[in-house]
């Protein structure tokens, strides 16, 4: 929208504003903002900003007419009081700054955790076929360490991932489906033991498909019903995987052979309905459903992450166990993390993290073309007068905006605490 330079004295409240500065040379958290209340004009004018643009379509009122002459002296009256003030807000900034250089440093780590367990992921997988007994070894260890994390604190808050490695699709999937259902199994308050099981079997739930042709798994189009059907088997290949390790949990095999269970009895292989199917297995179910949803090999097909938690509690109330999905919704928020969202504030923002105790007010990363990425204002919206007014589909944003905000089709969850 097209922005006009106007003079400082022409401000009044309910304009919407840009200033003409970098980010860290004004208290202000945002370049762009619509004015509150004089305080925050005669703020403009003691930083010594002559002009400011203005967007009209987003302003409530117009610019004041020309002034010829400001009062100057009643100006020096209330600079000792604005300076006073400016000085709280540039303390307000810069506390903000290094809360939110804390959160980033929190956010590199959780991401470096996120790649080992990957790699680790990767290495457990490689050694499946070969050395079986020291793959399951080493996924126990794996789930151990991932589920200690899980529970060292009750502040747990669930991260989106950068993805930088380019891992096989089964690798994110199987790591992403069992952080959502260790989450679920978190929130239905099972033991710790309870959650390596879910863990141990969703990290082995797909285990099958790698005896499934990769021309059929990576179909970047709908499947045959003949292809449909072999992708079916890998329950069934999962099985006979699990069958040649001696360590292997029967509660991993039961849910290898149950996540596409639906508890209507429209599932496969056995059409088992409602408490039929096991209680772990219908956990990793949801985690399962809502990750294919997101990563579709058809594009067509694929949801953002918004689009398909709504789906699932929309939709699919009558297939998946409903306090599983209502858990789910709760720690994944209403605008999970990789979503795209418009802010009341006429701005938008990608949601990065989701706390259960907030689920409507997520961290979400700003738009500012102003500031670098790599700096780009993070804000906690519990803590601001801001609201998300709806989720926006990447592919309808601006170039500039999705290069900046780089909503990945790819979308990797890990979760960190406050330690």
């Amino acid at each position: 929208m097209t922005s006009i330079k106007i003079t400082v004295d022409r401000l009044q409240p309910g304009l919407h504003i840009r200033l003409p500065c970098k980010w860290n040379e004004h208290p202000f958290l945002f370049n762009s903002f619509k004015i509150k209340d004089e305080d925050q004009i005669r703020m403009i004018r003691h930083l010594g900003i002559k002009h400011v643009f203005i967007n009209p379509g987003q302003s409530d009122t117009q610019p004041l007419p020309v002034q010829e002459e400001s009062d100057k002296d009643k100006e020096e009256e209330v600079d000792q009081e604005v300076d006073l003030e400016t000085q709280k807000l540039w303390q307000e900034k810069q506390d903000r700054i290094e809360k939110l250089s804390a959160y980033r440093r929190r956010v590199i780590s959780c991401e470096k955790e996120f790649e080992r367990s990957l790699s680790r992921m990767r290495a457990v997988m490689s050694k499946i076929r070969n050395r079986p007994e020291q793959a399951a070894e080493e996924a126990a260890q794996l789930v151990s360490d991932v589920v200690d994390n899980l529970l060292s604190d009750d502040n747990v808050t669930l991260h989106l991932m950068n993805g930088k490695s380019e891992f096989e699709d089964i690798y994110f999937h199987s790591l992403n489906v069992s952080v959502i259902a260790m989450m679920v199994a978190k929130a239905k308050m099972m033991d710790a033991e309870q959650i390596k099981e879910v863990a141990f079997a969703s990290l082995f739930h797909d285990i099958g498909k790698v005896k499934v042709p990769t021309a059929i798994l990576r179909k970047p189009t709908a499947l045959t019903e003949p292809e449909s059907n072999y992708l079916k088997l890998h329950t069934k290949y999962g099985l006979e995987i699990a069958a040649n390790i001696e360590e292997f949990p029967e509660s991993a095999r039961t849910v290898i052979a149950q996540h596409h269970e639906h508890i209507d009895g429209s599932g496969y292989p056995d059409g088992l309905k409602g408490d039929e199917i096991n209680e772990l297995a219908q956990i990793v179910a949801v985690a399962n459903a809502y990750d294919n949803l997101c990563h579709s090999n058809v594009v067509s097909e694929q949801k953002i992450p918004y689009v398909a938690l709504s789906h699932l509690y929309k939709s699919c109330k009558h297939i998946y166990n409903n306090e599983n999905l209502s858990l789910l919704i709760k720690f994944m928020g209403v605008y999970p993390p990789g979503t795209v969202v418009q802010l009341s504030n006429e701005m938008v923002g990608l949601v990065i993290s989701v706390n259960a105790a907030n689920i409507l007010y997520p961290n979400v990363l700003i738009y500012d073309p102003s500031v670098p990425r790599t700096q780009a204002p993070i804000i906690d919206l519990a803590e601001k007068d801001i609201k998300i007014i709806n989720a926006i589909l990447p592919c309808k944003l601006p170039d500039k905006v999705r290069e900046y905000l780089n909503p990945r089709s790819r979308i990797s969850y890990f979760f960190d605490t406050d330690d």
